[in-house]
């Protein structure tokens, strides 16, 4: 939603992004973090191994229960919940497509040589101009940044809401009140 609002936003009426500006690039993603910040991102590391490609393929609902945990340590979500998500994991390319995505992410892997002229507008971040608001859970426990380091990329009406009572990085599903009031507020506006 960030790319397509930063891209093309006459395509995009308003913007409402959980954690931020979502956007990357493989050539800043290659500076080291603090090593506490790339702690959080341990299995960015594990994927970039024949190891933890194995270790996903074998693993893949395992991964995602410890992944939900630990990016939402607070939310209490049962079997049923997980349950209804869990089917998406068995897609043929499924393993594939998430092992390329982190790859890319930190430079072991190619882009789709197609898109380069996109990848290279962002890679310069380009501002999101369509009135915005950013949210993020007061327990998130996914890798994310300060909003004061990101606020500046939103150049329309912008606001950034915390989302408290042990909120995690699943805000859609753990908050879906605040979140369909950010989007009714962002949109009529």
């Amino acid at each position: 939603a960030c790319i397509m609002a930063a891209l093309w936003p006459e395509r995009c009426r308003a913007l409402v992004s959980v954690s931020g500006y979502l956007i990357g690039s493989p050539e800043a993603n290659k500076a080291p973090l603090s090593p506490r910040a790339e702690l959080a991102w341990w299995y960015q590391f594990y994927f970039a191994t024949s190891r933890g490609r194995a270790g996903y393929e074998a693993h893949r609902r395992d991964f995602a229960r410890l992944i939900w945990q630990t990016a939402s340590p607070r939310w209490q979500f049962n079997d049923a919940t997980f349950d209804r998500s869990a089917p998406a994991f068995d897609n043929p390319d499924h393993v594939s497509i998430v092992i390329h995505n982190y790859r890319w992410r930190i430079g072991l892997a190619q882009g789709e040589r197609e898109y380069d002229t996109l990848e290279e507008r962002l890679a310069r971040f380009p501002p999101i101009g369509v009135p915005t608001i950013t949210l993020e859970g007061d327990a998130n426990g996914a890798p994310h940044p300060e909003p004061a380091s990101y606020a500046s990329r939103f150049t329309g009406r912008y606001a950034h809401r915390l989302v408290t009572g042990g909120v995690g990085h699943n805000l859609p599903q753990e908050a879906p009140r605040d979140f369909a009031e950010a989007i009714i507020a962002v949109a009529t506006s």
